[in-house]
Formats: structure tokens, sequence, C-alpha cells
């Protein structure tokens, strides 16, 4: 099966790939990614020259780059490719429009030409807005997005439904709850936590610091992806979650004692504006049609965590300093792997 994965340089795309690699031998893995600020082509380094994946710089919004891409015959595209960052958002919601909305379209647009037989859009558990106290969102609530991101990612689902409803296409939705894991890009709140800890920096917490969030491992998650394009329901919405929520202060604090620093580190900063209080969700449909659970427990993942960036400080340090850009450069441009030489 040849698989195009849009957004394959970023934090849940290198992981995903690094599985399927690993684990899905009948899968043949193109990474399709603009390589904006979050993506890191040193994240897939490992995988770089393995016969049965390859990489095409590009920009998931340039329908005539998509196009050609797509024309290569593909019967699966996994979509992540999205500007994520709530922050950022706020101070520019433009290229979330972009990338997210447009960029979903053009994507649709030509899988419908191309007829690929399966597609798998990541969306967010953030289209539903903030969750009451002890209730969980199921897949037919509301969207009530708070963020010009989450805004983005809800009307790239309705794009999503319509070119279900109208054209028939074979796309499945996901919509998850927090990641963590190895290669998260350092303004997330973990990587961010245990970067500025370890150099014994404050840990600024917005207001105070009791927004919930259920987490769960990446791993699991790009597991969950996998599934989904094996035995998801064409036109269906799932829900995927772990079950385990934190609260940000109690996340931390958690850190901060896997890592022997003290409390005092941690800094109460204005809080962020429109900023969600809760998210929960209710995964009961995805795990009972798929079979799908979560094997890692959170204080087994988040210590494993903490130990990957510990061992992969030089590789933290290169994301913190812009440094990583320099690596697609050297191992793709300077070896002639770039769009023009991809085909053929």
């Amino acid at each position: 099966m040849k698989v195009l994965v849009t957004g394959g340089a970023g934090f849940i795309g290198s992981n995903l790939i690094h599985l399927m690699l690993a684990e899905a031998p009948d899968l043949e893995i193109t990474n399709l990614d603009k390589l904006t600020y979050a993506g890191n082509l040193e994240n897939l380094a490992d995988v770089a020259d393995s016969s049965r994946y390859r990489f095409v710089q590009a920009d998931v919004a340039d329908a005539n780059a998509v196009d050609r891409i797509l024309a290569d015959g593909f019967d699966a595209v996994l979509h992540l490719a999205a500007e994520t960052h709530v922050d950022r958002s706020l101070e520019d919601a433009a290229p979330f429009l972009r990338t997210n909305v447009l960029g979903t379209q053009v994507l649709l647009e030509a899988v419908r030409r191309h007829g690929v037989k399966r597609m798998v859009h990541i969306s967010t558990d953030e289209v539903y807005g903030s969750a009451p106290p002890d209730a969980s969102f199921d897949e037919s609530a509301a969207l009530l997005p708070s963020s010009p991101y989450s805004a983005s990612k809800a009307a790239a689902d309705l794009l999503v439904f319509s070119y279900v409803h109208t054209f028939g296409l074979p796309v499945v939705i996901l919509r998850c709850t927090n990641n963590y894991g190895p290669y998260q890009f350092p303004e997330k709140l973990i990587p961010l936590m245990i970067a500025n800890a370890l150099e014994d920096r404050p840990l600024p917490v917005y207001g105070d610091g009791l927004q919930a969030r259920d987490w769960i491992h990446v791993e699991d998650y790009s597991r969950a992806i996998l599934a989904a394009l094996r035995a998801g329901r064409a036109g269906e919405i799932y829900n995927v979650s772990a079950g385990r929520p934190r609260t940000n202060l109690e996340v931390i604090r958690t850190l901060l004692a896997l890592l022997g620093k003290p409390e005092s580190l941690i800094t109460f900063v204005q809080d962020r504006p429109g900023h969600d209080r809760r998210y929960a969700l209710d995964s009961s449909k995805f795990r009972d049609e798929l079979g799908w659970a979560a094997r890692r427990s959170f204080e087994e993942g988040l210590a494993a965590t903490v130990e990957w960036n510990r061992a992969n400080a030089a590789w933290l340090e290169r994301c913190r300093s812009g440094a990583y850009r320099d690596y697609y450069q050297r191992h793709y441009v300077d070896r002639g792997k770039t769009l023009a030489s991809w085909q053929g």
C-alpha cells in the first residue's frame, strides 16, 4: 500500500512514520512537508535511507504540487499537516487559515481527482471547545471552537464532511486529546517545561494552572491512526483519548519531581485569551469498533519522555536555536532530493 503522509516531519507525523516503518511492512511511505518552523527532518534521520520511505518538500496548500505528487498513485493519505500552536494563532491567524483550511481543501480535491481509496484526516478535541465539569464530549457534540487555531480545524472538518456527503470521499476523521512524547517541538507544554527545568529557568504557567487536559502518548495515538487507516469506517468521526486527565499544574509538578527540580521554578503568568478550561473526550466508539486501547500509562510515558529529552539534549538545543533548519539543505537540497527531482 502506497501511503502519503502530510506533515510527516512534525511531532506526530514523524512518530507515526517511525511506527509504520517498524510495524507495517506492507506500507510504502511518502512524507510531504512544507518544513515550517515545526517541521524537523532530523526527527527522521534514522530512516531517511529506508527503501520504503521518501520525502518531498512541498506546501499542502499548493494545488499544483499536491496534484503532481498524488498523480504518482497512492492508496491512502494520512493528513496531519497543520499549524497547531494556539498562541501563534492569537498573534496571526492567516497561516492557520492557509494550511488548515485551504490546505485541506486542496488535498480533498486531489484525493477526489486521483481516486485515492482512503484518507484519514487528523483533527483535534479543541473543535468542541471547553467541556463542562464531569462531562466528556462524544462525536455528536456541537463544534464550538474558542481560538483561531481550533476554528480553522473545525472549518477543515466541515470541508471534509462536505466532500464525504457530496462526492462520497472515503475519509475518516480522528479527534484526539493532547499528545506528548519524543520529537515534540519545545514550544508545547511538556517539552518546554522540561527544557526550562533542565536549565533551571522559570516555568511559565498560564493563570492558576488548573486547566485540565487528557494526555495520550504519541505512540499510542500513532497506533490509533494506523488502526483508522486499516479499519475505520469511511465518513465516520472517531474521538481518541486515553482517559487520563491532568491539570497543567499537576503535569508540571510531576515533571519537576522526575527531574529533581524545585517547585519554586513555577512562575504564574497572565492567562491566555480565550483559554479553554477543560478538554475531555468519550472515545468508547473508537475503542469498541476498532479494538484500540492506549498501552502506556501517563506515569510511564512521562518518565520515558523526560529521559528521551535528557538523552537528546543536542536535538533539543538545535530546536531552540533554529540550527535544525540546516538539515534539509545538507541532506536533501545538496543531494538533489528536491521536488524537481522526486518524480521517477
